[in-house]
């Protein structure tokens, strides 16, 4: 078939016929499939490039490099069938390439979301040959800018890190790849840029999404990819131009191979690419949508509870009956709806430190008077839901399940078990290890009625585990896509149970996981003023409706404080927890009132898109601005971390302003401008939500 080839397929909605591209696509018999465009987008597509890379141990790049290009398979991959589905949902266009050499067969998913410019990329790897193959790496890249145009286009990442999640930065992409005159040299660079992620901390370090954008056009490219085991970004030069490669584990980075035998497939981790002409904002606007999108293939119902966590800056692992009680009755009248109890329910309060005895999963006998079963009945008598904290993956080294299973139910490296901070990793591949977990959860909801679990994962195992797997990384992707799917067979067995996907805060937050769990907390920042920028960056990654922030509220807080610390959980899912029963009754008038607010517009969040009028917050920023635009109009959630009044503009933002959070409080003065909205704060620190109508 000659190149460029375009497949269009017609989408139905309400009477008309509406004319839609999956993609722009070409191939020809010297050259494999390479995507040309979403859209017409000028930013994917300008330099050809295969779509899809493959490594193997036996043979790496057809022409050497540090780089995910030019590999030696994907260079002869050709094609040789295509397909095209269409439903309600979604458009799809199948390629199936064969390189004749390898006996290797690649077939490729390009699905277009009904009513948006995203594809999600799903590659399938079959062995056809009659001998045994080994695959070290495959990327899905994209051609993304001409040499010349290099300087123009910026490059937006995001680092992340324990209590300091979220942290954007942009950088013009002739930075990462240095002018060299490649053309000169009539060859490619053999460097590269790239962003990786290490261990089973999908976003640890660096979040598995990120974007380009063109200044002069304002045209935009966001991607993430999902997976929570290994994945890679990767930069190079051609001497056309720009290459971006998106990874799994690798064999370099992750410690990853894949030894398939003749007539098995293996499936590639999948990736999600949106372009926009509006800018950054426009290119996570349609991650915004994809996501809702790919959550209802797995649909979970979820009416965004309320949800009262007993953890943060208040019980901190050390639950009691006693300290129980107050904090249940205080949630319960400021209109929480779950009550969920955090770590050390399991723990015996006279052996001190828990961390190194978890995995059992039952309650400490001398913890509770009158049992457990006592306090979740209060909680349920009180009209709450009931919740409770496991970090089901992982057993403790003195815990009596780390006997009780066999070796090859742990991780293992080099013929034993990977032990990390005293505590050991399960493989959810293995059957006991499964029908411990069942039955723990099982007995939860059958004993307790619990109907929220909040899971935690703690400690990063590093490469993965050896048994069943070609190399540790092999071993750490199964055990995450054994994980998720354990998480669906609750949902399908229990389907009005939640779950919150946590990992010491947000360090295992992506869409591998998030689209089958209902809240992802976003940090365990326990410094009220540390948080808005964390806060304020999360739905650029997770859904807005997802976001959980923490809001904790304390005796000895000014009303200013308070207010900022509550306007932060309302920026998500309020995430409730502090000492409310010692609170004042004014102090418990303003969390009542933050409350109320977000039952009376929680329902705003399933459709709201996030924007950043004042730019993607970096960390010291002193005026941190979040919005979500949704049918009612515009929320603005502002805070100022300044000690002195700050005088503000909000460019871009019109309309009749009004403070709707906290109402009672001193206000700021709102101005209305032609540039925006000019406003002038208090002594800080100080926040406020407030409402945007457009003016008829």
């Amino acid at each position: 078939m000659n190149a460029p080839m375009s497949v269009d397929l017609r989408e139905a909605e309400a009477d008309s016929l509406q004319e839609s591209t999956v993609a722009d696509v070409s191939w020809s018999s010297e050259e494999p499939l390479s995507l040309v465009s979403i859209d017409g987008s000028v930013l994917l597509g300008r330099i050809s490039v295969p779509l899809v890379e493959v490594f193997t141990a036996h043979e790496q790049r057809a022409r050497t490099s540090q780089a995910y290009v030019r590999s030696a398979v994907g260079t002869r991959l050709r094609v040789t069938s295509t397909s095209t589905a269409h439903d309600s949902r979604a458009s799809r266009l199948t390629v199936t390439q064969r390189d004749k050499d390898s006996g290797l067969t690649v077939q490729t998913t390009l699905s277009r979301p009904a009513g948006l410019r995203i594809l999600r990329i799903e590659t399938l790897l079959t062995n056809t040959s009659d001998r045994p193959l080994t695959v070290t790496a495959i990327a899905t890249s994209f051609g993304i800018a001409e040499t010349e145009d290099l300087g123009g286009i910026r490059l937006g990442t995001a680092a992340s890190e324990w209590l300091a999640e979220n942290r954007w930065r942009e950088a013009a992409l002739d930075e990462v790849l240095p002018y060299v005159d490649l053309a000169l040299h009539d060859q490619d660079a053999r460097g590269h840029h790239s962003i990786t992620s290490h261990g089973a901390w999908s976003s640890g370090e660096h979040l598995p999404a990120a974007y380009l954008g063109d200044r002069r056009s304002e045209e935009a490219v966001a991607w993430q990819i999902e997976t929570s085991a290994g994945w890679h970004m990767d930069f190079s030069a051609t001497r056309e131009g720009a290459v971006l490669s998106l990874l799994g584990p690798t064999d370099l980075e992750h410690h990853f191979a894949r030894r398939l035998e003749p007539g098995e497939s293996f499936e590639a981790v999948p990736v999600a690419v949106a372009v926009s002409t509006h800018g950054r904002e426009g290119a996570f606007a349609q991650l915004t949508a994809y996501r809702r999108w790919l959550r209802d293939v797995n649909p979970r119902v979820d009416d965004l509870p309320v949800v009262y966590n007993d953890f943060m800056n208040t019980l901190m692992g050390h639950p009691t009956t006693e300290v129980l009680l107050p904090l249940i009755r205080e949630a319960a009248a400021a209109g929480a709806e779950v009550f969920c109890i955090d770590a050390g329910w399991f723990a015996d309060p006279e052996l001190g430190d828990y961390w190194d005895t978890i995995g059992e999963w039952t309650e400490a006998s001398g913890r509770f008077t009158g049992g457990l079963r006592a306090v979740v009945d209060e909680i349920h008598r009180l009209g709450m839901r009931s919740g409770i904290w496991l970090e089901p993956e992982i057993v403790g080294a003195q815990s009596p399940i780390a006997d009780e299973l066999p070796d090859d139910a742990f991780f293992q490296r080099f013929g034993q078990r990977v032990r990390e901070h005293d505590r050991f990793h399960l493989d959810l591949r293995h059957p006991m290890v499964r029908r411990h977990l069942d039955g723990v959860i099982d007995r939860l909801i059958a004993d307790l009625g619990v109907s929220y679990f909040k899971f935690d994962y703690n400690i990063n195992p590093g490469a993965g585990t050896e048994w069943r797997a070609t190399r540790a990384g092999d071993g750490l992707l199964a055990h995450t896509r054994a994980f998720r799917d354990w998480l669906v067979g609750i949902g399908k067995r229990h389907p009005h149970v939640l779950i919150e996907n946590c990992s010491s805060g947000a360090m295992r937050a992506d869409y591998s996981l998030l689209g089958v769990t209902h809240l992802q907390s976003t940090s365990d920042q326990q410094d009220f003023r540390l948080y808005p920028p964390i806060a304020a960056s999360a739905p650029a990654h997770i859904l807005p409706e997802q976001c959980g922030n923490w809001a904790y509220p304390a005796a000895d807080m000014t009303r200013e404080e308070m207010a900022f610390t509550l306007v932060t959980g309302l920026s998500g899912r309020l995430y409730l927890s502090g000492f409310l029963d010692e609170l004042t009754s004014a102090q418990r008038a303003l969390v009542h009132e933050a409350v109320e607010l977000h039952r009376r517009d929680r329902h705003q969040l399933r459709s709201a898109t996030p924007f950043w009028p004042l730019g993607l917050p970096a960390w010291d920023d002193p005026v941190v601005c979040l919005g979500l635009r949704h049918k009612d109009g515009e929320t603005l959630y502002i805070w100022d971390r300044g000690d002195e009044p700050a005088e503000v503009l909000i460019p871009g933002v019109y309309g009749t302003a009004s403070t709707i959070f906290p109402a009672s409080a001193s206000a700021w003065s709102l101005d209305p401008q032609q540039a925006g909205l000019a406003m002038r704060t208090l002594d800080g620190p100080t926040a406020r939500v407030i409402r945007v109508e457009k003016d008829i």
